[in-house]
């Protein structure tokens, strides 16, 4: 406990030290900067502002409220991270939620550490860190992929390099983007999965695209369900031809020609199975008592 509150009373001077207009650090280079820069320091709230770079666009409100009991108990865990911007002046780099949540509760200054970075780095901080979440939805994932692309111009190699990721994962993730809008918004609200959004990429028309999704909604199609769907509007001639029953196969001769009549004999169904070698089986269902000792009967005649 002890250790805690000297901490905290550390980072409250280094707030302190910021506040002092002769001490407005600029650079890493500036005095005092090694006391500050990559340390905890207590910061009002309201000298933070929001960070444009954010990847994430949803937040739950009830995981927010769930954040913001929990820091009303035990206060903030994990300090967010700013950068400087101006004198007593920052910007949120990552902890969105945290920030949100001690906002909510009506603190009025919040633990951080401090970076000195400039736009292009902070961009890439915010991204390549908010990335690594678990609980980002994949379109937020590829728009963060393809903001560090455009904005940064990196390759996906070197994408792939700075997020850990493999480049076929990105390059799926970015595919996601080609999807209608509409789509888009249903996979961040979950509706669908993004194994559903990566089959109806497949589908090149928007329309289409649209179609077959609010198919999969309505039927609460899984993705196997949704991949063959997409198979049959892709080759739909493969689907004229009359199918064959699952497991059917080719008979003999003297089967086909006598399963007719063992049917009628019966009245009842039956089901036959047969290789070339002349080997088989016969299946013949029943649905109760009387009807099984009724088979029986015509079989044994007993």
């Amino acid at each position: 406990m002890a250790k805690a509150t000297k901490k905290q009373a550390l980072g409250r001077g280094l707030s302190a030290l910021l506040k002092d207009p002769e001490n407005d650090i600029q650079s890493v280079s500036d005095k005092n900067a090694d006391k500050v820069i990559g340390n905890v320091v207590e910061l009002d709230i309201e000298s933070i502002e929001m960070n444009p770079f954010q990847p994430r666009s949803n937040f739950n409100d009830e995981a927010l409220e769930e954040l913001a009991s929990s820091i009303r108990e035990l206060g903030i865990i994990q300090p967010i991270t700013v950068r400087k911007l101006d004198f007593n002046k920052f910007q949120l780099v990552s902890g969105e939620r945290r920030y949100r949540a001690s906002k909510l509760v009506g603190l009025e200054t919040i633990p951080a550490y401090i970076r000195i970075a400039n736009d292009q780095e902070s961009l890439e901080m915010a991204l390549v860190e908010n990335i690594q979440r678990q609980d980002l939805d994949p379109i937020e994932i590829a728009l963060s992929y393809q903001r560090l692309i455009d904005e940064i111009q990196i390759t996906q190699e070197k994408l792939s390099d700075r997020v850990g990721k493999k480049r076929s994962t990105i390059t799926n993730y970015l595919r996601l983007l080609k999807l209608d809008p509409i789509i888009q918004t249903g996979m961040r609200d979950g509706f669908i999965s993004m194994g559903h959004g990566r089959a109806l990429i497949n589908i090149d028309k928007k329309k289409d695209q649209i179609s077959i999704y609010e198919k999969i909604v309505s039927d609460g199609l899984s993705v196997r369900d949704t991949e063959q769907l997409v198979k049959a509007y892709k080759e739909p001639e493969s689907q004229t031809a009359t199918p064959k029953k699952k497991g059917s196969k080719d008979v003999p001769g003297f089967v086909s020609k006598g399963i007719e009549a063992l049917k009628e004999h019966l009245s009842a169904k039956v089901d036959i199975s047969a290789s070339s070698n002349g080997k088989g089986k016969i299946v013949i269902p029943f649905h109760s008592e009387e009807e099984f000792k009724r088979i029986k009967k015509l079989l044994t005649g007993e």
